[in-house]
């Protein structure tokens, strides 16, 4: 095909979970959000008609505008898959075939059709692979020119892991790993034995692992993996559902473990914290056999990481530490909302050949909202506030915290991908060990063994936590090396940390200073700005409904100030 050079390139992804859609102008990265923003379901798989709109709204353009239209997989090689796994399984398959056929044949595989005529666009639409859309993702934003790049997910097409090499515009896999043997789907299928929800709850699992032996049950999640010494891996199908059944693991699975699933919201006991700490090691040890083998294909200093089980910073702390990369870059929505960002990017450099010149340094893509904006939904919903200027409120602000409050903190563009890193958060003192359950139970709602993150300025992040380098979007753990900031520090000692340039966001940066000059101390808790079970807040309207009804005692919207108290401190 003849392509023409494009301006405006908008990448879909949707229909399984982290539905998303991103806008590139002439290669550069206009815009980028995740459905679940603007319909409030979390997670939200659906065709991402409000991402779209806003990213086209940000851009200032209309949809006759566009140039071309990328989906980030290919619809009729992940059906092939799954009619083939079907067959294989049958008749134990009969059931999810009949529940998996209605969606199929109604949507899932008539995407360009819905593309026309969601957007009523006539103009070029285009597919790219599963994961080569999260290669791309990874490596054209990276501040590498080459790279080794390695994805692990649960499934794409057909492919669950793959190595493959980028230089310049170019990208190639060269190595794969196919369905049904999977990374991903191994650690969800023991996230669901957990009594944690599937692709929602596999972070859970990760922050429950510290607390457990890992030793305990070692040998016996050993029975579920083989790893080879090409890097690959081969799960034992006997104990896993997930190929025919609507669980994820089956009778075997629970005689080996000796008992049921956990059921969700039950109590946690020593066993799940035992399996999830067991899970993270083996989980680990795989990783790190991929990783070691892509550098024998591909030696480089340089590492790009993609997919799902990217976001397991205990991994890639493993990485950075054990592997022969020098430098690690994790794109901050790496999993499947990153797949709409990947395949516009592969489009514009690997197909279009553009150079690649473009570097992620920060996540703010989302949408941001006047002081304007703001005034009228607090009026709207008859708020009292108070406005101030920047440099007041950034003061306010600060002394707040140092006086151990909570506050929302809402400025600027939203984030891409699944954490707040500073523009859509909830922030606290992390001196005080209280605001660990205070934060968990109060304010968030949700499990009190939850760690939470330290944002730190990045100039002094050496100060704090060990081998510590540059993590912008809070995908990497590090060890902490004081004693004084214990309501982030994990029971292993660990902190899964975010460390903040003033380059890439000023008035944040100038937060924790500010709090800093107060207290000694360059580092404030940073948790995203949501209740469990709801995605991070998008518009001033989401911010002050989660700020009403949690414990926050402080909300700051761009220059206003709205508190729960009759006095400002």
């Amino acid at each position: 095909m003849d392509y023409k050079k494009a301006k405006y390139i908008l990448g879909i992804s949707c229909f399984y979970h982290d539905s998303a859609a991103t806008l590139l102008k002439n290669g550069e990265v206009v815009a980028a959000a995740q459905e679940e923003r603007f319909t409030r379901k979390k997670h939200d798989d659906s065709f991402p008609k409000n991402a779209i709109d806003y990213c086209l709204h940000e851009a200032q353009i209309k949809i006759d505008d566009l140039d071309y239209v990328i989906f980030y997989d290919k619809p009729l090689l992940k059906f092939e898959r799954i009619l083939e796994t079907f067959i294989t399984s049958w008749p134990k398959s009969f059931l999810s075939f009949l529940k998996a056929m209605p969606v199929w044949l109604k949507s899932k595989l008539w995407i360009k059709q819905i593309i026309q005529k969601r957007l009523n666009y006539n103009g070029p639409i285009l597919f790219s692979k599963h994961h080569t859309s999260h290669a791309a993702s990874a490596f054209y934003v990276s501040p590498f020119n080459e790279a080794t790049v390695v994805t692990i997910d649960g499934v794409g097409e057909w492919e669950t892991t793959t190595i493959g090499y980028g230089h310049g515009s170019d990208l190639s896999i060269s190595k794969c790993i196919n369905f049904p043997d999977s990374l991903g789907l191994f650690y969800s299928a023991l996230t669901y034995y957990l009594g944690f929800k599937v692709n929602g709850g596999e972070y859970k699992a990760m922050g429950l692992a510290p607390y457990g032996n890992p030793e305990k049950y070692y040998d016996k999640v050993k029975k579920l993996i083989q790893l080879h010494d090409d890097g690959s891996y081969s799960l034992n199908q006997k104990y896993f559902a997930y190929t025919y059944g609507q669980t994820m693991t089956n009778a075997n699975f629970d005689k080996l473990f000796d008992g049921k699933p956990r059921k969700p919201e039950s109590p946690l006991t020593q066993k799940e914290k035992d399996i999830a700490a067991s899970m993270q090691c083996v989980l680990e040890e795989a990783v790190l056999n991929i990783i070691k083998h892509a550098y024998r294909i591909h030696p480089s200093d340089n590492l790009c990481l993609a997919g799902g089980v990217a976001l397991n910073c205990v991994a890639n702390e493993k990485i950075l530490k054990n592997s022969q990369f020098k430098n690690v870059f994790i794109q901050p929505a790496a999993g499947d909302a990153g797949g709409a960002l990947g395949a516009a990017l592969y489009l514009w450099h690997a197909i279009l050949k553009n150079p690649k010149e473009n570097e992620m340094k920060n996540a703010f893509l989302g949408p941001s909202f006047s002081n304007e904006e703001i005034e009228r939904s607090l009026k709207k919903m008859q708020i009292p506030f108070l406005k101030k200027s920047q440099d007041e409120i950034i003061e306010i602000a600060a002394l707040l915290l140092a006086k151990n409050h909570v506050i929302g903190w809402f400025q600027g563009r939203m984030e891409y991908g699944p954490r707040a890193l500073g523009n859509r958060s909830i922030l606290a003192d992390p001196r005080d060990k209280k605001n660990w359950q205070r934060v968990n139970l109060k304010v968030k709602f949700r499990e009190s063994f939850r760690p939470f993150a330290p944002s730190v300025l990045e100039d002094r992040s050496h100060e704090y936590f060990d081998g510590s380098c540059p993590n912008p979007f809070m995908l990497i753990t590090a060890p902490v090396k004081r004693p004084d900031i214990p309501a982030v520090t994990h029971v292993n000692n660990s902190a899964r940390l975010q460390t903040v340039n003033r380059d890439e966001n000023k008035k944040y940066y100038d937060l924790i200073q500010r709090f800093e000059n107060f207290t000694n101390c360059p580092v404030v808790i940073n948790t995203s700005f949501n209740v469990r079970g709801e995605p991070i807040v998008c518009t001033p309207t989401d911010a002050i409904k989660c700020f009403l009804n949690t414990d926050i005692d402080y909300l700051f919207m761009e220059n206003y100030m709205v508190s729960k108290n009759s006095r400002v401190a």
